[in-house]
């Protein structure tokens, strides 16, 4: 696509950086209805081989979408712009049709159905990033991304829940009937994605140039960097432990603490996407890509702290359990947003190394998701007595301090390399 097919609307940079923006906010958002509304339900009272019911779901799903960052690291890495939308609307188009497999098949031979559900679903965010990385704007339309993601959470557990109370519809179909209610939206936000010109000259000056990365590439990318990143995706794969962990089971962990009520889910969720998005878009004035990126680290630094404090004043009943869960949420996703696209976008532009975000996150998911099945056998056969709200709560401390000391580690490496390292203006791979 060149600059003379671009819609004339899209030609302004600021109208660009909106309909980016919400475009991208409008697909993520909608993919999330095909993997999230098995969550609003606790299916009570249902076990198989003396294991609840959920947690097989939950683990199943969660094993298929770490399958899918796997698979991912190579298929978002090499992918081509051309192939980006087919390919979002087959995968979501291939998890729904799990959906209704799960809702036809009996309990519990359905099982295998949210694995499939969630193979294909773990590429989609990497895709669109793709859609994203690389240009001036990137730090609001990325905002608005990973802000459809904390709003949406909550708002698709919502959805599902009403759906339920109002239409009647079962425990077992309300996945399917949850997603089969945003394929229009999700249709029409693929194509204005679809519509986004690629990145200009100035942005590949400003942001360096972004490409597709084959297998030698990708493994000299992680040699270059890997004591860095070993630090970091060791970081996130607490952080993303925990994250899921909070996500896949809000609805036990406030019942736990006393808290009844399935509005509360998009309240919380949404309050803390509108924080989220405003930080993250400001970051868009920042210029200095090595500035922005230490500034990303300190913000990142901030919400461990804000998730372990708050816990703390929770636990001294200081707090109440909704303010808890609003805070914890909101100091997560300080810590967890800049890792889904900025962190690294800011990285390979302070570096001038020409890669894909692409093929980082998803590499990074793909250990965060094993990290999150982790947590879900330990919880089930290590500490099936502690109740969800217990278990968070020491998941918090415990994830709160290993969290920083890693970080920490991490930013001190990759200092170090910007200091000694010498960067010419146009883009290349530096290697110690």
């Amino acid at each position: 696509m060149t600059i003379t097919n671009v819609p004339r609307f899209l030609r302004n940079p600021t109208t660009f950086t909106i309909f980016g923006a919400v475009a991208a906010f409008c697909t993520y958002a909608c993919m999330y209805a095909f993997r999230k509304g098995i969550t609003a339900v606790t299916f009570e009272g249902v076990a198989f081989a003396g294991i609840s019911y959920k947690i097989w779901l939950i683990t199943a799903q969660v094993l298929g979408y770490a399958a899918s960052k796997r698979i991912g690291v190579k298929v978002v890495s090499e992918m081509s712009p051309g192939r980006r939308a087919l390919s979002i609307l087959l995968f979501i188009g291939f998890a729904e049709l799990a959906l209704l497999g799960f809702a036809l098949v009996p309990a519990p031979y359905n099982i295998i159905f949210l694995f499939l559900n969630g193979l294909p679903l773990g590429m989609v965010y990497g895709i669109m990033l793709g859609f994203l990385e690389g240009r001036k704007q990137t730090d609001a339309l990325v905002a608005g991304l990973t802000a459809s993601f904390i709003f949406a959470s909550g708002f698709v557990k919502t959805v599902a829940l009403t759906i339920r109370a109002d239409w009647g519809v079962s425990e077992f179909w309300l996945p399917f009937v949850t997603g089969l209610l945003f394929v229009p939206p999700l249709l029409l936000a693929v194509y204005a994605l679809t519509l986004l010109p690629p990145p200009t000259a100035e942005d590949r000056a400003l942001r360096t140039e972004r490409k597709p990365m084959d297998a030698a590439e990708r493994r000299a990318f992680i040699a270059n960097f890997r004591v860095g990143l070993v630090l970091l995706i060791a970081s996130y794969v607490l952080l993303s432990a925990f994250r899921d962990f909070r996500d896949n089971f809000g609805p036990e962990i406030l019942r736990d603490a006393g808290v009844d009520n399935p509005g509360i889910f998009a309240k919380t969720e949404t309050l803390v996407a509108v924080g989220i998005l405003i930080v993250m878009a400001l970051l868009q004035r920042v210029t200095n890509n090595f500035r922005a990126f230490a500034l990303l680290n300190a913000l990142m630094l901030a919400g461990a702290a804000l998730v372990g404090l708050s816990t703390y004043a929770y636990s001294l009943e200081l707090l109440s359990a909704g303010n808890w869960f609003l805070l914890t949420g909101l100091g997560l996703y300080m810590a967890y947003v800049p890792c889904n696209g900025l962190y690294f976008e800011r990285l390979i532009a302070s570096f001038r190394y020409v890669s894909t975000v692409g093929f980082i996150v998803t590499l990074a998911d793909w250990y965060g998701y094993l990290g999150s099945v982790s947590v879900l056998l330990y919880k089930n056969f290590g500490q099936a007595t502690i109740s969800y709200r217990e278990f968070f709560m020491y998941g918090a401390y415990i994830m709160a301090v290993l969290y920083i000391g890693l970080v920490v580690a991490s930013f001190a490496y990759f200092s170090r390399r910007f200091r000694t390292a010498s960067v010419n203006p146009t883009p290349k791979v530096i290697v110690e």
